[in-house]
């Protein structure tokens, strides 16, 4: 019978529910409700999400390596750095090529990405204040590119972010080996493992000897520069717009969130920016054909993110401090003495499982 008790939990060890798990549920059962909704050929729903959904994988690796950071990291101008690049992309290819456009709308996303770090950093504004205003900065940059622009992308760079092999998007193919090149440098260099580090704990990563000011500014100025990518491709996919980007800040940070990476910090997965990113393009396909407004798109994958975030504390159990706390405070003092030292007790529990924890994806 003791055998029978200590093999249950080894085996469950053995199988571990992956984080990016329950978005490839999703992405799933959204693709058989839109089978079911427009029968015909079942494959094409996928093919169509592949195609968009590279773009929208590519802010939301660099989105995921900010919000690995902790709490309170996020970057909130992705959105209008792919704006303001799509026209610094075309403008630049027009003259000196495209893979020159495509440089010079990736160093545009560092220079904004530059003002958020110099914010951070030195003004020590908060990362989310200091993202907004960067945004604002941008804005007014997008604004000026847009009265003086002419023309388009360069027909070779439009061929190529177009062409299909086996009926497969050439982009989807280079976002794929870029996104295990990410998930090898997380998990086997130490830029990676240091801004997991600093997730879990900045001051004791700091105490380690670990270099915060310097990870945290990789961070925010790869975010920034995969932006400038994304908005250099989009002119070239679509066209250069003010608001090519607006709808990648949300859905960025909402794909971050659904694919498994701790809002709280120090677990990425970056897996889970597929499973996310195919989940949200496949959900906006299905209630498009269903008849659903942007705003109502936009209700739902808030409403999303919050129950994400609220079952992964559950999971995980981050929030059962938060909850103690609360129920706590709705009780004699007596008793929330009692629980405040078990909420300690179970808080050291998690810190010391939490050590423990493998990176997924």
């Amino acid at each position: 019978m003791n055998a029978s008790l200590t093999s249950a939990p080894s085996a469950r060890r053995s199988f571990p529910w992956p984080p990016w798990g329950w978005s490839l549920l999703g992405v799933l059962a959204v693709w058989a409700f839109t089978i079911a909704v427009r029968p015909g050929a079942p494959l094409d729903p996928l093919a169509g999400a592949f195609s968009l959904a590279p773009f929208l994988v590519l802010v939301a690796l660099g989105q995921m390596l900010v919000i690995t950071l902790g709490p309170g990291n996020i970057d909130v101008s992705v959105g209008t750095v792919i704006s303001m690049t799509s026209y610094v992309s075309v403008a630049v290819g027009a003259t000196a090529g495209p893979v020159a456009g495509l440089a010079a709308g990736f160093a545009a996303g560092l220079l904004a990405g530059a003002i958020s770090v110099l914010a951070i950093l030195v003004l020590r504004v908060p990362p989310i204040i200091a993202t907004l205003a960067t945004s604002l900065i941008v804005t007014s940059a997008t604004l000026l590119l847009a009265a003086e622009a002419r023309g388009g992308a360069d027909p070779a760079l439009r061929a190529f972010v177009n062409a299909k092999v086996l009926g497969v998007p050439v982009i989807a193919l280079v976002v794929a080996v870029l996104t295990v090149v990410i998930w090898f440098v997380l998990r086997h260099t130490r830029l990676g493992l240091s801004i997991i580090a600093v997730g879990q704990s900045a001051r004791a990563a700091e105490r380690a000897g670990l270099k915060v000011g310097v990870v945290t500014a990789t961070a925010y100025l790869l975010s920034a520069g995969f932006a400038g990518l994304v908005g250099g491709l989009l002119a070239a996919y679509i066209s250069p717009s003010t608001v090519l980007g607006t709808s990648y800040m949300l859905d960025s940070i909402a794909v971050v969130v659904i694919g498994g990476t701790l809002i709280s910090g120090g677990r990425p997965v970056p897996v889970g920016a597929w499973t996310g990113a195919l989940f949200f393009v496949l959900l906006s396909g299905l209630l498009n054909l269903v008849g659903w407004s942007i705003g109502a798109q936009n209700v739902l994958k808030g409403v999303l993110v919050v129950l994400v975030v609220v079952v992964a504390s559950a999971t995980t159990g981050t929030g059962r401090s938060t909850l103690r706390r609360w129920g706590s405070s709705l009780r004699p003092a007596r008793t929330a003495d009692a629980n405040d030292a078990t909420d300690a007790a179970s808080t050291s529990d998690f810190s010391s499982t939490e050590k423990k924890e493998t990176i997924h994806g």
